[in-house]
């Protein structure tokens, strides 16, 4: 059914890591290749993934006291539990991706269980906000051929990223300076796509303010994956399948 792989698979057998050329006029955003940095220069973009989540909204004010945006990377369960939320998302201008319909491991899954994950979680979505999403991000950024060949066929931009905060595990006022500090060393050797997780009330109420703070400090624009592309916001959803 999945024909094409990309010509770099096919030479190496690794996952191709996209980079499209600094001040680019208009991206044209690949599908089914690993994205891990922002091509638009001072730009850096926020990423939360696994909710929306209880949390979510707390977030969300704290972004627009900063003027930002981010990109939510969403799975079932939250996206089922909190519609209103997605909704306030897409109306402040944040971008809203796919993590899979259940935080699947999609490496280990066949070409068909990996679209069942993609379109299961598209049909909620769908219901949310009228549309779904074109960026989507693997969960444990574990992908292979057959993930990124399935990608590819299903129309999705495949991002990871270059600053992971670990904030997963450190979940803890004693501990959330770890995930601080991993950041900045992270954002001092150029990284740009930042990983955090909005179910995680550290990351809410401790995390996010201190890296935006920082990014502010250094005169970088907090903005969307899609944006920090060079992508135009109809590029980030289509209408359905």
């Amino acid at each position: 059914m999945y024909k094409f792989f990309t010509l770099s698979l096919l030479l190496t057998g690794t996952p191709h890591v996209w980079s499209a050329p600094l001040n680019s006029a208009a991206a044209n955003v690949p599908t089914g290749q690993v994205i891990t940095s922002c091509t638009v220069p001072n730009t850096v973009a926020l990423t939360f993934d696994d909710g929306p989540s209880g949390f979510t909204p707390q977030l969300l004010d704290l972004l627009k006291e900063y003027g930002a945006k981010a990109t939510f990377f969403m799975i079932g369960e939250g996206s089922q539990a909190y519609p209103d939320t997605i909704k306030r998302m897409r109306s402040e201008g944040h971008q809203v991706g796919s993590h899979t319909i259940d935080h699947a491991s999609v490496s280990s899954l066949s070409s068909e269980q990996i679209v069942q994950q993609m379109t299961g979680l598209e049909g909620i979505l769908q219901s949310a906000m009228g549309d779904i999403p074109t960026y989507m991000r693997p969960p444990y950024f574990e992908v292979n051929d057959q993930v990124l060949e399935t990608m590819k066929q299903l129309g999705y931009k495949v991002i990871e990223a270059s600053i992971d905060t670990k904030d997963y595990e450190n979940n803890d006022p004693t501990r959330i300076d770890r995930s601080y500090e991993k950041f900045i060393n992270e954002l001092n050797a150029g990284g740009s796509i930042v990983l955090a997780h909005d179910i995680h009330e550290q990351t809410v109420v401790n995390l996010a303010r201190r890296m935006m703070e920082q990014i502010k400090a250094r005169g970088l624009k907090m903005t969307t994956v899609g944006e920090c592309l060079g992508e135009a916001e109809a590029q980030w959803y289509r209408k359905g399948r």
